[in-house]
């Protein structure tokens, strides 16, 4: 029976001394891509404790973002985890995590994290890396689990557990999609019918690009630019980049990243590619 706490005190009684412990970190309103989340840490840890966090996260929300009305599901959040084998859902208060007034410290993200989400969206990423951080002090784990999804946070969570010494295993679990492709992202929700048959061009851009791969980083993006631009959607960023978010290599492994607006919805996606010839 997965339990519900709500405080460091309380999850500190909850866990087991010497046990391994996986964390799904998550803000909420789960859907299958969570799901497979906790699945996967079950498969990697099938005798350690599987910890899910539900918390909304304030400092990663930029003025004017969806804070206030990003969806608070908790009780069906619960049934998910049930669902998947978890142990422990850790929701806690914001006042549980931050303190009543807080002291306004943050995790630098360095220069990554100012590309791509990090320039469209000032300070996401350190709020992203401060809740990470802390929530990995109260939770204790040996392995946390990300989406691949959210490529860039993926990366910088990596970066900051390498850099500060953290002793965490980051591992980032491939994408999962609904049946026409689009992934699977909590805000879909706030996507009109209209809107979510027009989303459907993300991932038929990135397949357009991964397609073109064979001719390097800029006829990968162009083809992926072509596929949304026709569809009328905004577009913010088509970027090819490296493994590592840097250059991406002459030939190999690289990463094609989109992000969009569709109805005022903001949508990310991105997909491996493996480029070859001259650049």
């Amino acid at each position: 029976m997965t339990r519900v706490m709500r405080t460091r005190a309380e999850l500190n009684e909850g866990t087991v001394s010497g046990v391994p412990v996986a964390v799904v970190m998550t803000m909420g309103a789960l859907h299958e891509g969570h799901a497979e989340l906790m699945r996967e840490a079950r498969r990697r840890l099938p005798q350690g404790v599987i910890i899910v966090t539900d918390f909304v996260n304030p400092t990663q929300f930029g003025a004017g973002e969806d804070f206030d009305r990003y969806p608070r599901t908790l009780e069906a959040d619960v049934e998910v985890c049930e669902r998947n084998d978890v142990d422990i859902v850790f929701a806690p208060a914001v006042d549980e995590v931050y303190g009543a007034s807080g002291l306004g410290i943050t995790v630098d993200p360095g220069p990554r994290g100012s590309i791509l989400e990090g320039a469209s969206r000032p300070g996401h990423f350190a709020g992203v890396l401060t809740v990470v951080a802390k929530l990995m002090h109260i939770t204790g784990p040996d392995l946390a689990l990300f989406g691949e999804k959210d490529y860039q946070q993926l990366v910088l969570i990596r970066d900051m557990v390498r850099a500060l010494d953290f002793p965490v295993e980051v591992g980032g679990v491939p994408t999962v999609r609904e049946a026409d492709g689009l992934a699977m992202s909590s805000r879909n929700r706030y996507l009109s019918a209209q809107a979510r048959q027009q989303a459907v061009a993300i991932p038929r851009a990135l397949a357009e690009g991964q397609a073109a791969a064979s001719r390097g980083p800029e006829a990968v993006r162009q083809a992926a630019l072509v596929v949304l631009e026709s569809d009328g959607i905004d577009v913010d960023y088509v970027v090819v980049t490296g493994t590592d978010l840097g250059d991406p290599p002459r030939a190999g492994s690289a990463r094609v990243l989109i992000a969009v607006r569709i109805d005022d919805v903001r949508l990310i996606d991105n997909a491996e590619v493996i480029l070859g010839g001259a650049l």
